[in-house]
C-alpha cells in the first residue's frame, strides 16, 4: 500500500486513520508533503536525500535462500 497523506496547511496537522495502515509502514513527512510506505516482508527501505529534501524512496526486496 503507498499512499499519499494530506497535510491540513491552515491548522498545520496531519491526520492519519490508524484502521486502515498496513501492520508494518513507515510515514515520511518532507518539504510539507507525507507519504504512507508499507515495508516489504524481506527487504530494504532507502531514503535518498537532496538539499535537506527527500528526493527519492526506493524499495529493495529479498528473500533468504
Amino acid at each position: 500500500m503507498d499512499k499519499d497523506i494530506m497535510i491540513n496547511e491552515d491548522a498545520k496537522y496531519l491526520e492519519i486513520g490508524i484502521i486502515e495502515l498496513p501492520t508494518n509502514c513507515v510515514v515520511v513527512i518532507s518539504d510539507g508533503k507525507a507519504k504512507i510506505r508499507e515495508l516489504p516482508e524481506h527487504g530494504e527501505y532507502r531514503i535518498v536525500t537532496h538539499a535537506g529534501k527527500i528526493k527519492r524512496m526506493r524499495r529493495e526486496e529479498g528473500e533468504e535462500f
